[in-house]
């Protein structure tokens, strides 16, 4: 078989696909803006850049790969920009190409990761689609810090319930279906972590492993997307993409659990509490 493309390699999910697929009989090639960060961070492994806005660097990426993880950098929120790489993907051939995707996004026209798929089924490449639910990685990241700072957790949820998911769970599920992609054409796994949460909840897991209370401010979408773009300084774009996340788990789509990870990889998925006990000294202040 040929190669395995990565993108966004350095990222939550892509990070851990290099790492799951990395010795497991599998050539990978790590994919990405920054080229010198890629070579940084897997040294000896071949790194391309890959830009989806710019078709010249589709050549060298796709050059001898048969398989690839595609993600969608946060940054772009036009479908159709990534219909040239698809169009790329036809013309190499390639066996099986696995979207990151979201939980919900076939009942979902708004996200672009909806548009995205429509356009990998109707180029006729063979898919894996892969669903996941909101990744723990969210409270790490993101909207972290309000919880270093300011003690809550500023997201406007309502008071709905999420299936988190490791995001190196998900990465575990992707390196498992690249590896055997012949059983794995033309369908979507919707991926979740063991149980469901709302925001309290993991307010309160959070406050029983800081030792520090930290709660759930329940904002509303308009002071959410003010704080995040006035005071934050996120893009326009990007936090409306995630209201329109929000507005939809609103609406009860985040919570259902899947069986999915263990029947694909045997191992049952993290929780968010051994997350958060692993992760502790991301929530908490570097003064504290």
């Amino acid at each position: 078989m040929g190669s395995i493309l990565v993108t966004g390699a350095t990222g939550n999910v892509g990070k851990h696909v290099v790492n799951y697929l990395n010795g497991r009989d599998s050539d990978v090639v790590v994919a990405g803006n920054d080229i010198q960060e890629l070579e940084k961070s897997y040294p000896g492994m071949k790194a391309v850049k890959l830009d989806f806005e710019d078709p010249s660097t589709f050549e060298e990426a796709l050059h001898g790969v048969d398989r690839v993880f595609l993600m969608r950098p946060p940054q772009i929120g036009d479908a159709e920009v990534f219909r040239p790489f698809v169009e790329a993907m036809k013309a190499q051939s390639v066996r099986l190409v696995s979207f990151l995707s979201l939980m919900g996004v076939e009942r979902n026209p708004f996200p672009p990761h909806h548009k995205i798929e429509k356009m990998i089924e109707e180029a006729s490449i063979p898919y894996a689609h892969i669903r996941p639910g909101f990744f723990m990685q969210n409270l790490t990241g993101v909207h972290a810090e309000e919880i270093r700072n300011d003690r809550e957790i500023f997201i406007p949820a309502g008071n709905s319930k999420v299936s988190f998911i490791d995001a190196e769970d998900i990465g575990k599920a992707i390196a498992h279906v690249l590896l055997h992609p012949d059983a794995h054409q033309r369908v979507a796994y919707t991926l979740t972590g063991p149980e469901a949460l709302d925001y309290v909840d993991i307010a309160n897991q959070l406050t029983l492993l800081t030792g520090k209370k930290i709660t759930y401010a329940k904002p509303s979408m308009l002071h959410y997307r003010s704080r995040y773009i006035n005071e934050r300084g996120l893009s326009p774009e990007y936090v409306n993409v995630t209201m329109a996340l929000y507005l939809m788990t609103r609406l009860g789509t985040a919570k259902a659990i899947t069986h999915t990870f263990k029947e694909l990889t045997g191992d049952e998925p993290r929780t968010f509490f051994e997350f958060a006990k692993a992760h502790l000294h991301e929530f908490e202040r570097k003064a504290d």
